[in-house]
């Protein structure tokens, strides 16, 4: 993919995925629990809210932000909110996600052409 093998530039790796959405999805039960009475269906609307807006203008999550990591376009450069919210649907439903290729990108990255990187 033309992508540093370590360093800033290079696919993030699945533990610091697995971190980063820990912590997102922890951030939406804590938002979940005190304005929802932790109702799970909140905690995926909490948490997919977060992400779309978040992944959709920033390029990345509270969780990616804290782990090093940035969603971009595989050709470079940020995504564009469309990236943010067809990466965000598909995420939800958990599946696309795990359905990865070699360079460990899911089908949520593959259908818009986006890449989680280290960005340190």
């Amino acid at each position: 993919m033309g992508r540093p093998e370590r360093g800033p530039g290079s696919v993030a790796r699945i533990g610091p995925r697995v971190v980063a959405l820990c912590i997102d999805w922890a951030l939406a039960m804590v938002v979940s629990h005190f304005f929802f009475d932790g109702d799970a269906t909140a905690n995926l609307v909490i948490f997919g809210a977060m992400t779309l807006v978040l992944v959709g203008l920033t390029g990345h999550t509270i969780g990616h932000r804290i782990m090093g990591m940035q969603v971009q376009r595989v050709a470079g450069g940020p995504v564009r909110p469309l990236d943010g919210v067809v990466r965000t649907l598909l995420m939800c439903l958990v599946v696309p996600a795990f359905v990865t290729d070699a360079d460990q990108r899911g089908l949520h990255d593959r259908v818009r052409g986006t890449i989680l990187v280290k960005i340190r």
